[in-house]
């Protein structure tokens, strides 16, 4: 199979879908691998690290997505790109289609085949290729958080441990998934006062018996979301229903009643966030903006500050999902995997995913009826 890697071209995004290591891996099993000029240099990995491990260094995007079978990317397609989709090619990158309904329309008018990162899931709920960016975004929205809360940046200029003598801030994180639980972690190592909510009190439950009381958590619901939230000198939004748009737990009434000052960091922002004062997605270069006072943190691409971090996190977890579509072909692959199964958002000009389709208000088609007329 010829695997084409285009740069990714989402303002601030330096993470690139392929290591060397990716591409020797993909070499070695008999494959093509086609490279834009320069896609690596932002995550430290240059044209001639990928030359020695037999890459094809090519000149343009268009050169990549016109000669590859399968288009290996970090980001969702931006609108530039649309043109470039060609009728049974491999799209395989984070997609979020929820919140994008001229991406999904773009997707299914060209019938490619589109494979969403965030959607792959084993038997057992998890999201193998959504965890280890959910686990970088998670630890820098307590770093992000923890900046903005800096008095020159906007803050009410709160140190988040605090000294002896003074209290340290307030954290409250809205949901204990990946995101929560390694915001988490950076928080209490940090020296924060932490108070996590969630609807899994099994979840919560566990995180108590961890931490073994050195936090608060709370079952999530409006009540207790106001009385924690008003308190708080940072929130991070951490919600997560797989393929679907985020629900907006963090009311409009929840923002008005934080502190002057306070901060609030949307990581489900790629899903539409779940804070409803957040109406659009920030980028890298102007990440915040400010309502009611409150300090706004809603950058999409998170990951994309770290990104030498954020690459080698992610192709290893990717890369045997692409090794597999490569060698058996992306038809024997989904039927044979059902966790690369669930990642098929749209197929054959069809929405193949349930949230997706609910999004949109489009029809739902279940993969395997649109595998039979192919």
């Amino acid at each position: 199979m010829i695997v084409g890697v285009p740069k990714e071209i989402k303002p601030q995004e330096n993470r690139v879908a392929i290591t060397p290591a990716g591409v020797d891996a993909l070499v070695r099993a008999g494959h093509k691998v086609l490279i834009e000029k320069g896609a690596g240099e932002g995550s430290g990995i240059f044209d001639e690290d990928y030359e020695k491990v037999g890459a094809e260094i090519m000149p343009s995007a268009e050169s990549v997505w016109e000669n590859s079978e399968m288009i290996v990317k970090v980001k969702e397609p931006l609108p530039s790109e649309y043109k470039y989709f060609k009728e049974g090619q491999v799209i395989f990158t984070y997609l979020h289609l929820a919140p994008e309904p001229e991406l999904t329309k773009a997707l299914m008018e060209s019938k490619v085949v589109a494979i969403a990162y965030e959607t792959v899931q084993k038997d057992d709920g998890s999201l193998p290729l959504l965890t280890p960016m959910s686990e970088v975004a998670g630890r820098l929205a307590i770093q992000e958080g923890a900046a903005f809360l800096e008095k020159f940046r906007g803050g009410k200029g709160v140190l988040l441990s605090g000294v002896p003598g003074v209290p340290p801030a307030s954290i409250v994180i809205v949901g204990a998934g990946t995101v929560g639980t390694n915001a988490l972690k950076r928080a209490i190592g940090m020296g924060a006062r932490v108070t996590i909510l969630d609807i899994n009190v099994n979840k919560l439950r566990y995180l108590d018996d961890i931490y073994q009381g050195h936090i608060e958590t709370l079952y999530s619901n409006r009540f207790n979301l106001l009385n924690a939230i008003s308190k708080a000198d940072l929130v991070i939004g951490a919600v997560l229903i797989p393929g679907a748009k985020a629900p907006k737990l963090v009311t409009e009434e929840m923002v008005k009643a934080m502190e002057p000052g306070s901060v609030i960091v949307d990581v489900a922002i790629d899903q539409g966030g779940c804070v409803e004062t957040i109406d659009h997605p920030t980028t890298h270069a102007e990440p915040v903006f400010v309502k009611y006072g409150v300090i706004h943190y809603a950058v999409s691409n998170m990951p994309g500050a770290v990104p030498r971090t954020s690459t080698f996190a992610l192709t290893n977890a990717t890369l045997p999902y692409a090794l597999e579509l490569a060698n058996k072909g992306w038809k024997k692959a989904i039927i044979e995997n059902k966790a690369l199964a669930r990642g098929v958002n749209v197929l054959n000009g069809k929405i193949t995913y349930k949230a997706v389709a609910e999004a949109h208000n489009l029809p739902y088609h279940p993969l395997e009826e649109v595998l039979t007329e192919i």
